[in-house]
């Protein structure tokens, strides 16, 4: 599937004064909201797609962690200890380009068919995919959020050396959250 991949400043402020910037593509949108208009690191990262299935069918996508590896570009592995529950540890192998990693997370929530989000232990950030029902199936709501102390310094230190820069890793943390919301949708429309 080919989509546009327009990225434009909306020009418009939160009721927190921060700037957003957005792209949008058919039943695909995705808003990054920065804290400090000077900073380039977002603190949050959001993407949302439809899809026509009940919650039911997407959350059963979504909650088996170990098909993260069909689903995401950058997880090639994706175990939760003791079963996906809420407080599960989870150990995961993740890739950026020929560049593989291990890490560490936590499901923090755990709603059937409503919510499933889980904290990097290594870099403090929070992802999390949110069902909403619509008149024709669900809307998948799938944000990343970076907590009030921001990336550990030795990560943006990674970022810049390793990962092209914050700019560059954002464009490819919007471009993978794209991707698995298209794929959870091929998933649960089958």
């Amino acid at each position: 599937m080919s989509v546009p991949n327009d990225l434009t400043d909306t020009g418009r402020k939160s009721d927190s004064g921060r700037s957003s910037a957005a792209i949008t593509m058919p039943m695909l949108s995705v808003t990054a909201r920065h804290a400090y208009p000077e900073a380039p690191l977002p603190n949050t990262l959001e993407a949302s797609i439809d899809i026509a299935a009940p919650p039911e069918k997407v959350w059963s996508v979504l909650a088996d962690l170990r098909r993260m590896s069909e689903l995401s570009p950058t997880t090639l592995k994706m175990v939760a200890l003791g079963g996906v529950r809420d407080g599960a540890f989870t150990v995961n192998v993740n890739k950026v380009g020929w560049k593989v990693y291990p890490t560490t997370s936590r499901i923090v929530r755990f709603e059937p068919n409503r919510a499933l989000a889980f904290r990097m232990n290594e870099n403090r950030t929070v992802w999390t995919y949110e069902l909403e029902p619509t008149t024709t199936g669900t809307r998948v709501v799938e944000t990343r959020t970076v907590d009030a102390k921001g990336l550990p310094g030795w990560l943006r230190g990674t970022i810049k050396v390793a990962m092209g820069g914050e700019e560059q890793f954002e464009a490819d943390l919007v471009s993978g959250m794209r991707e698995t919301l298209s794929k959870v949708k091929v998933a649960a429309e089958r």
